[in-house]
């Protein structure tokens, strides 16, 4: 199923190749710059019922357009962007369905498991996302922090997967390797987590047209959920229209509606 995203910087809704972002904000490679505010972005996703999808602030400066795009679509969109157990309920006071953490659960490069329980007991784990991009090492996915710049010592895998499932709601996973560069995704990376992710699981990367939303679907087993950014037309992009999106999940719906009732029968 395709879900939506709205991206900030500086205020802006924006699309970025995410390999590029860094700590003094120089040198990020910017696909798009919208002139329309996050509110119009989060009224069109509440107008088609699209779930799950989520605004990232990246980086300071974007607290005000982040609670308009959540204040659009109360309890429709999740948040994330400098998450921590201080500030987690305030964003889901502020409208969003869940927040979403990385960098603060991490402590030099290691997964802080008493920060994890801390805030899994402070909101509950049904209201929390747990943000897994990585990066490619050798054979193996690694989760990245800090702008996706830092590595840690944290492999996406199976053992992993299992392991963090039990204190989170859904995990999104950026393949931070094609992040914007819409050359298509990181199949094996999609094959991996349909596998091993026994929670619904978000991958966005590299889309470029609509054959990778289907091919999503397939290799993900239909428990792979996929964004698309840089390359879909609401973001200046021309290989992914938004309206096919649409269409996709409504037929993906039919699908799931036929096979249910078929169930019932049976």
């Amino acid at each position: 199923m395709f879900r939506p995203c709205i991206d900030l910087r500086n205020g802006k809704v924006v699309q970025i190749v995410g390999g590029s972002l860094n700590d003094s904000g120089e040198g990020v490679r910017t696909n798009f710059v919208s002139e329309r505010p996050p509110r119009w972005f989060a009224e069109l996703y509440r107008a088609d019922d699209l779930q799950g999808g989520h605004v990232i602030a990246l980086g300071p400066g974007n607290e005000a357009a982040a609670r308009e795009a959540l204040g659009a679509w109360p309890g429709g969109l999740q948040y994330g962007g400098g998450v921590s157990g201080e500030n987690a309920q305030a964003w889901l006071d502020a409208g969003a369905s869940h927040v979403i953490v990385t960098s603060s659960m991490f402590r030099e490069g290691r997964l802080d498991e008493d920060c994890l329980a801390s805030l899994v007991r402070s909101i509950g784990a049904g209201r929390l996302v747990l943000d897994l991009s990585c990066r490619r090492r050798r054979d193996d996915y690694f989760v990245v922090t800090d702008r996706w710049q830092k590595f840690t010592d944290l492999r996406v895998d199976a053992e992993t997967l299992a392991r963090l499932a039990t204190h989170c709601a859904e995990f999104l996973i950026h393949a931070v390797d094609v992040e914007g560069l819409c050359r298509g995704i990181d199949e094996e990376l999609v094959v991996r987590l349909a596998q091993h992710s026994p929670i619904p699981t978000t991958y966005a990367g590299g889309a470029k047209s609509l054959e990778d939303l289907q091919r999503v679907e397939q290799l993900g087993r239909g428990r792979i959920h996929l964004t698309i950014g840089s390359a879909l037309d609401l973001f200046g992009g021309t290989g992914v229209r938004y309206a096919d999106c649409i269409a996709f999940n409504k037929e993906m719906r039919r699908k799931e509606s036929r096979g249910d009732a078929e169930t019932r029968r049976e």
